[in-house]
């Protein structure tokens, strides 16, 4: 029997709109499940932590688009 990963991370806020997200799903003929709103946002708080460290080692401190 597998034994459940820790959670690592904290709670934080969903940055997606799950209305939105579940409509494109369903827009493919496909259906969500409950755990693709908030997967998705993390994968946002991580390209989003990228786009930050990058932006910090080329000494800005404005985000642009070519850092994501």
């Amino acid at each position: 029997m597998a034994k459940k990963k820790a959670a690592t991370k904290k709670s934080r806020d969903v940055l997606v709109v799950a209305s939105k997200v579940k409509d494109y799903i369903r827009e493919q003929g496909l259906q969500s499940s409950a755990d693709v709103v908030p997967a998705l946002s993390e994968k946002i708080y991580d390209l989003l932590d990228e786009a930050a460290a990058r932006t910090q080692n080329n000494s800005r401190v404005t985000v642009r688009s070519h850092d994501l």
